[in-house]
């Protein structure tokens, strides 16, 4: 038996938060103000923070692109057409198509590519620091909105931070090798190129420094951001990056399958054969609500720990606008963001994000052993060295290194490795090997509050402990599910010390502020002991704790470039 947060609960929950919210944001004052972009005029709203009722400026939904509707489906999106007069910005628009991953039901638009822009002032001294936020969700949910992130922390802090839209699942990322079609991929990372490029173009007007943007993510928006540091298609629109709980590495960023195009189209009523102008066809006549709704992953699939199914791939034929010409592995060495400063990091339970898959197949996962290893690992094994790797697995993290079953907590931490942090080593060795004269900050997330680490919550409900992957982002955001903490507590002097770090970061390219004095983060050090800066009830800068299992992780490449 499982204890889980049902969807009932969390929207009781979310209820209540939702009227606190509201009551919130009618603190906010009349005022508005307008503000020229390079399409138009458009009009924000003043707004007032949680805390201290601070106020900031508000633009939300402002076009960054053409609707990509109708041809513009799947394939790369334009500019936005200029407007004329003034558009009004003082609300959110629609976000992505999707399915909601609690209550199962479609939501959202394919006319979504919009941008938000709080800023703290509209006037200053010296443009202010630019902080951008995509947003994470395995590439198939999310939405920058703020029941997500709502700006209140950041806009405790003289920072101007951007939120946008992009597609996601096979909206974003059907990839066809049929050059004819126009449709090589990776629609969705097109979309997050075209938003740094409107950003750079746009957001001194807001007051924001052009010169001075960082850009950041979690999950799925970690990978997004360690691949715009390394396509030519972004060279010099940031100059920082924030990579939390992912990286290009990540197995589950490398899944793409172009037989997924034609699965999806029989599985949606298809049937013809395994020709792509066809199945283009089918695809471009076929709702946004069917194109979400659809189980792509087979059972075989999931229990070797395919997560995804849309995700990016490496682009079939050059053109234009391609965002990835090679694999992520590839790039490394040469990526143009070997040149900027980067914090890196996750959270020191990654893996109970897969609590419920594990305990509702719990008889086959927790025996399951050599799907744990890497899949490009095994692609290249015999079946031999594969039980050799499996016999090291076990060597490592058990003392009976014949056990045939894990426990769950077992499981769910190889898992954290699997998922997670090895891919996010391998770029900190990457880090360490072509950016040296860089700095890169290494973190680790280990604040563990009974209340307020909702992925967790969320995931295992409130009996377990631990911190899940992105339990962080509530530290950073406040969302419809948070709710006000005593200025006391040890969640908000967490709030306060990530943020105060990762707006230092993007003044100065470095997280030391006076919020973790006399805490020093200093930065990893190339063929030293890794260190990290703990991020828990206090602050520590350690040895990193799991360096010896990433080791294990690394021999498994002994055949495989490593990074």
């Amino acid at each position: 038996m499982t204890t889980e947060i049902s969807a009932l609960d969390l929207l009781k929950l979310g209820g209540k938060l939702v009227l606190h919210k509201i009551v919130q944001y009618k603190l906010s004052t009349k005022f508005t103000s307008i503000v020229p972009t390079k399409y138009g005029l458009v009009k924000g709203l003043q707004r007032k923070t949680l805390y201290d009722e601070e106020p900031y400026f508000a633009f939300e939904g402002i076009p960054y692109a053409k609707p990509p509707l109708g041809e513009l489906r799947f394939r790369a999106p334009q500019p936005p057409e200029p407007w004329k007069g003034i558009r009004n910005c003082t609300y959110l628009r629609s976000k992505p198509a999707q399915i909601h991953f609690l209550l199962h039901t479609f939501e959202g638009a394919e006319d979504c590519l919009y941008i938000n822009v709080y800023t703290k002032h509209l006037k200053s001294d010296k443009p202010l620091p630019v902080m951008v936020y995509i947003f994470g969700g395995g590439f198939r949910i999310g939405e920058a909105s703020r029941d997500c992130y709502s700006p209140d922390y950041f806009m405790k802090k003289d920072i101007v931070l951007v939120t946008f839209n992009y597609r996601v699942g096979a909206l974003g990322f059907l990839s066809l090798r049929d050059r004819d079609l126009d449709v090589p991929g990776n629609a969705g990372l097109k979309d997050q190129v075209l938003a740094l490029r409107w950003i750079h173009e746009n957001i001194s007007n807001f007051n924001g420094d052009p010169n001075n943007i960082t850009v950041m993510g979690t999950s799925a928006g970690a990978a997004s951001t360690q691949i715009m540091m390394t396509t030519e298609q972004t060279r010099g629109l940031f100059h920082k990056a924030i990579i939390m709980s992912g990286s290009s590495l990540c197995d589950w960023v490398n899944e793409y399958d172009y037989n997924f195009p034609y699965r999806l189209a029989c599985h949606l009523g298809y049937l013809g054969s395994n020709n792509e102008k066809e199945v283009f066809r089918f695809l471009q006549k076929t709702s946004a609500k069917k194109l979400c709704f659809n189980k792509l992953l087979t059972k075989e699939e999931k229990r070797d720990h395919v997560l995804f199914g849309f995700v990016p791939v490496v682009e079939p034929y050059d053109s234009e606008s391609c965002v990835i010409p090679k694999s992520n592995e590839e790039t490394l060495s040469t990526a143009w963001g070997n040149e900027i400063p980067v914090i890196i990091g996750g959270t020191s339970f990654e893996g109970l994000l897969f609590y419920q898959f594990a305990m509702h197949d719990a008889s086959y996962v927790l025996r399951n052993f050599e799907s744990l290893i890497p899949r490009e690992v095994r692609a290249i094994s015999t079946p031999a060295q594969i039980k050799e790797y499996v016999l090291r697995l076990k060597e490592d993290s058990f003392k009976d290194a014949t056990r045939e079953q894990m426990e769950l907590k077992e499981c769910l931490q190889l898992l954290s490795f699997k998922h997670f942090w090895h891919g996010l080593h391998r770029t900190v060795l990457a880090r360490s090997a072509y950016a040296s004269k860089t700095p890169t900050y290494l973190y680790r997330f280990d604040f563990d509050s009974p209340t307020y680490n909702f992925y967790r919550i969320m995931n295992c409900g409130n009996h377990e402990r631990g911190v899940s992957h992105a339990d962080d982002v509530f530290y950073l955001f406040y969302s419809v599910l948070s709710f006000k903490l005593d200025k006391s507590s040890p969640e908000y002097q967490t709030i306060e010390n990530m943020i105060g770090m990762w707006t230092s970061f993007a003044k100065q390219g470095n997280p030391n502020c006076a919020q973790i004095e006399p805490v020093r983060w200093e930065a990893i050090e190339p063929n030293e002991t890794l260190k990290c800066l703990n991020i828990g009830t206090k602050l520590e800068f350690v040895n990193f704790p799991e360096r010896k299992q990433l080791k294990l992780w690394d021999s498994f490449y002994e055949k495989l470039k490593l990074f």
